[in-house]
């Protein structure tokens, strides 16, 4: 059997620097609150469909990035992405399968995992929580989630990501 040849990998790399600038992107104080996380949906979506391409060593790298460009203690999105990535490879055959919204319930604590990690490194560090608040963005990335899946999924399918 022949070996399987990869292909898109700058798409993947594209896919994961525009949700960086979108974590960047400078939002109204009163929107600071409802940012979406995009590069853990971006991730776990990558994750699920290619899971023999993408891994930790990418969500870890994903991390770092996030870490230097949204000035937080470096290492800390690392880990938490390196976690929600590992668990998405667990999981991503049981998850594929649900419908859609079902799938976005399994993307709110994946997502609400990811910030549990971050909350305990901002406890470590003496740094409380804004409020209730902190828990929005977990919703807000699994409201997009639907409608993230379909445009990645097109995405895929019209570059032909293997």
């Amino acid at each position: 059997m022949p070996p399987i040849q990869h292909k898109g990998g700058g798409i993947i790399l594209a896919s994961i620097i525009v949700a960086l600038l979108l974590a960047m992107l400078p939002l109204p104080e009163w929107a600071q609150h409802i940012r979406p996380e995009w590069v853990t949906l971006v991730l776990i979506y990558w994750c699920m469909a290619l899971p023999d391409r993408i891994g930790i060593g990418w969500a870890w790298l994903a991390g770092l990035m996030l870490d230097v460009t949204t000035g937080s203690l470096l290492g800390q999105h690392a880990l938490s992405l390196a976690i929600v990535a590992f668990l998405t490879l667990k999981l991503h055959q049981r998850i594929r399968v649900f419908p859609l919204m079902q799938q976005a319930f399994a993307i709110l604590v994946l997502v609400a995992m990811a910030e549990m990690i971050n909350l305990w490194i901002h406890g470590i560090i003496n740094t409380p929580p804004r409020s209730w608040t902190y828990w929005l963005p977990s919703l807000i990335s699994a409201a997009l989630w639907p409608w993230l899946f379909v445009v990645m999924r097109g995405i895929r399918r019209h570059f032909r990501v293997q």
